[in-house]
């Protein structure tokens, strides 16, 4: 089957996408820019430099990025240069990667819901941010349940 647009809309699949993206990135200390570079990556499932610098053009410059990710456990090799017959480094999206991504699906989808208990890093409601954020969250998994 294949999907239309209309199946898209009707699902209300981008409605939350902010939230989610928001609680996503504070809950694994990473970048908005980092996280939708990510998706990019993963969807190509493997890929080498050329095609991050690639993927980057339509973000914020930041020439740490490529390192933060890597030393952060985001991304990690999949097949290493020999010099001879492997001219070029091949990396792919490491499972921590994956995980976050299909949880991010899958919240999305409304198959599951953004975690509120005490470990979720807004429902501390040390800041205003984390209150408005708690409330947006608690409306959302309510708005679920209609």
């Amino acid at each position: 089957m294949k999907l239309t647009s209309q199946d898209l809309k009707d699902s209300h699949f981008l409605k939350y996408y902010r939230l989610v993206r928001k609680w996503a990135c504070k809950q694994n200390d990473i970048k908005e820019a980092d996280l939708e570079l990510l998706i990019y990556l993963n969807c190509l499932t493997r890929f080498t430099r050329d095609d991050f610098i690639n993927g980057v053009y339509a973000y914020t410059w930041d020439k740490h990025r490529w390192e933060r990710l890597r030393k952060a456990g985001w991304i990690e090799v999949w097949r290493h240069r020999n010099r001879t017959t492997i001219k070029y480094t091949i990396y792919k999206t490491s499972f921590k990667c994956n995980h976050l991504i299909s949880r991010i699906y899958r919240i999305l989808l409304g198959e599951e819901d953004i975690p509120t208990s005490i470990n979720c890093v807004y429902y501390n409601n040390k800041s205003y941010t984390d209150k408005v954020m708690n409330k947006a969250i608690d409306d959302m998994i309510k708005d679920k349940d209609r």
